[in-house]
């Protein structure tokens, strides 16, 4: 299309020929090659300006150097130049083409249609094999060609979330020895969280022989009466955050009143100004620092009841509880204790009413402190108290003379140091172990019957676990602490085997509660249903006497029935509250459980009649 004449006048004033040239009769865009050159090479024409600022879209580099720059080139190079500095004078169509067929050439947008297209066709792919997957399983309920849109994106939302939940599951559980991935983790409804805690075998095998009396540990402690519990503090064996547990951890009516900045405790009876718990975080230190057996059992009565008169005194019960830990890790523990200054020099070792003398208990430093001291001169100390401390602490002291070694032989003051503490250990309330908190907060739950608030923390990582020791030094350490070795070898096996003996128990008591709750329904459930047909047959007494001559005989037998089972359920309920009140206690009648299972028996057998009859 041809422009007009006063339109070519004004777009293209500098195009006009020079002094000589011949006239112009034709519009710009049908010029020659040659005049369309002679009009770039002249200043400050417009096709000179497109030439040196390309217009909008197009970039610089379609058109990078000047044509006078360039060496003149063939016929075919001369004519692309000389159409690219005119790009602006093309139809807008034309400009459109070629400015796709550059975009088409550039390597982003090559990309991303690489990219778009392949997964199309990925996904139609995908389409095809999921749809044959479902017309093979569901027949003809899932077909390829039937399906609509809204059925493509369920498919394809289905699939987003099973790769979405695989790689989640790869990010949270990358190992194959993932719970999720376990049999165990699905044939049971809820992990136990009493498990394992020190990553041994979960299965347990008993070294001793105890009995029922020595497991079942059941204290009836009356909070609001004058019963007491003695925390035995024993250094590095976790005493300190088990203190805490009591004091600020247990669910109580009358919460213990702990205030901040203080280490101490109010933790008195509910509407009494008496404290129900001995121990460093409610009355501190008493009866010495870290008083151990022998002191706390001649010194609590006195300082709790020191200022009544002995007739008013109460008969109290003295619950006593303690917390052991691994001989050798307790031993380094200890160490790494002394070296940052603790001495322990305010511990009171009263024995027999008085303390040793300094010959009978030399000490291991000079100075103030033993700060610094290497393991080795630390193990080197014939005099150390850390050497079988365990068994010290908990053992009756003046069955060897205390502290005077010359009483009797070495050999049997530790056989007679390590008899009294496995027996003071057997006969405590509770004792726990550090290497098991969450069993530990269950038997003390158990045995007490209080609760704690927030579960117990198993630490892994301690002091002690950061001193790194060869074989060497860890058998001499077990060397010296043999005792203690001895002692928490017993007690790990008696505290695992009350563990399990209470689990047991729980798991008695809920199926025992289960199958009243089903005698129970049972029975209300028959009651029903013979009161039922009571009521219809009392609504039509002449259909159902010329249908059964014998309904009152039957409607007689039914209620007797009814009454018989009714007071049997009754009895068995009663019978096994008090064979559970009995079981609890450490003696046990046997013609009483005899009689229990004799009323249970007869409870089956009237259930059994029933349903016969019916």
């Amino acid at each position: 299309m041809a422009l007009p004449a006063c339109a070519a006048g004004v777009l293209w004033p500098t195009l006009q020929p020079e002094r000589g040239a011949p006239a112009r009769t034709t519009c710009p865009r049908r010029h020659s090659r040659v005049e369309a050159e002679l009009a770039e090479s002249r200043p400050g024409s417009v096709a000179a300006s497109v030439r040196e600022d390309p217009p909008r879209g197009v970039s610089r580099g379609f058109n990078s150097q000047p044509l006078k720059e360039e060496p003149l080139k063939a016929s075919s190079s001369q004519a692309g130049a000389a159409r690219a500095p005119l790009f602006a004078l093309l139809p807008r169509g034309r400009r459109r083409r070629m400015h796709d067929l550059r975009r088409r050439w550039d390597l982003g947008s090559l990309c991303r249609a690489l990219l778009t297209r392949g997964l199309a066709a990925l996904g139609h792919s995908l389409k095809h094999v999921l749809g044959a997957i479902f017309s093979k399983i569901f027949g003809p309920l899932a077909s390829v060609g039937n399906m609509d849109e809204k059925s493509n994106k369920l498919l394809l939302a289905l699939v987003m979330l099973f790769l979405f939940a695989v790689i989640v599951l790869q990010y949270v559980c990358p190992g194959t020895e993932c719970q999720l991935l376990r049999l165990q983790a699905f044939s049971s409804p809820m992990p136990d969280p009493y498990r394992s805690e020190d990553e041994s075998s979960a299965r347990f095998v008993p070294r001793y022989n105890f009995s029922r009396s020595d497991l079942l540990r059941k204290v009836d402690f009356d909070i609001k009466g004058d019963d007491l519990i003695v925390f035995l503090h024993i250094q590095k064996t976790g005493g300190t955050t088990f203190g805490r547990h009591l004091v600020r951890n247990i669910q109580l009516e009358q919460p213990c009143e702990c205030r901040v900045g203080q280490k101490k405790c109010t933790c008195h009876r509910p509407g009494k100004r008496e404290t129900w718990l001995f121990s460093r975080f409610s009355t501190g230190w008493s009866c010495g620092l870290h008083a151990d057996w022998t002191e706390l059992t001649s010194c609590v009565p006195a300082v709790v009841d020191g200022k009544r008169d002995a007739k008013l005194r109460p008969s109290r019960n003295f619950h006593y509880i303690t917390i052991l830990r691994d001989p050798v890790s307790r031993y380094l523990s200890e160490w790494r204790h002394v070296q940052r200054g603790a001495t322990w020099k305010a511990s009171l070792h009263v024995c027999d009413g008085r303390p040793p003398t300094s010959e009978e208990l030399p000490s291991c430093y000079t100075g103030d402190d033993w700060s610094g001291c290497p393991l080795k001169e630390f193990m080197d100390c014939p005099y150390n108290l850390a050497n079988n401390r365990q068994v010290r602490m908990l053992s009756d002291l003046t069955l060897v003379g205390c502290y005077n070694l010359s009483v009797m032989p070495e050999k049997q003051r530790n056989k007679v140091l390590l008899e009294s503490a496995k027996s003071n250990l057997k006969h405590m309330a509770f004792f726990g172990l550090t290497e098991f908190q969450r069993k530990t907060q269950y038997l003390f739950e158990k045995t007490f019957n209080m609760n704690f608030i927030s579960p117990f923390t198993q630490y892994n990582t301690t002091r002690a676990s950061s001193v790194e020791i060869n074989e060497e030094i860890q058998k001499r350490i077990e060397g010296l602490n043999f005792l203690d070795m001895e002692l928490y070898s017993y007690a790990k096996d008696l505290f695992l085997q009350r563990y399990q003996f209470m689990r047991q128990k729980d798991h008695q008591d809920a199926r025992r509660k289960r199958q009243e709750q089903r005698k129970f329904l049972k029975g209300r459930f028959l009651q029903t249903h013979f009161q039922s047909q009571g009521q219809v047959q009392s609504q039509n007494p002449g259909q159902n006497q010329s249908q059964n001559p014998n309904v009152n005989a039957n409607q007689n037998m039914t209620q007797n029935l009814i009454q018989n089972l009714l007071q049997n359920l009754t009895q068995s309920s009663s019978q096994n509250s008090i064979q559970k009140e009995n079981r609890e206690s450490p003696k046990q009648n046997p013609g009483q459980e005899q009689s229990d299972n004799n009323t249970s028996n007869s409870t089956n057998d009237y259930i059994g009649s029933v349903e016969k009859w019916r």
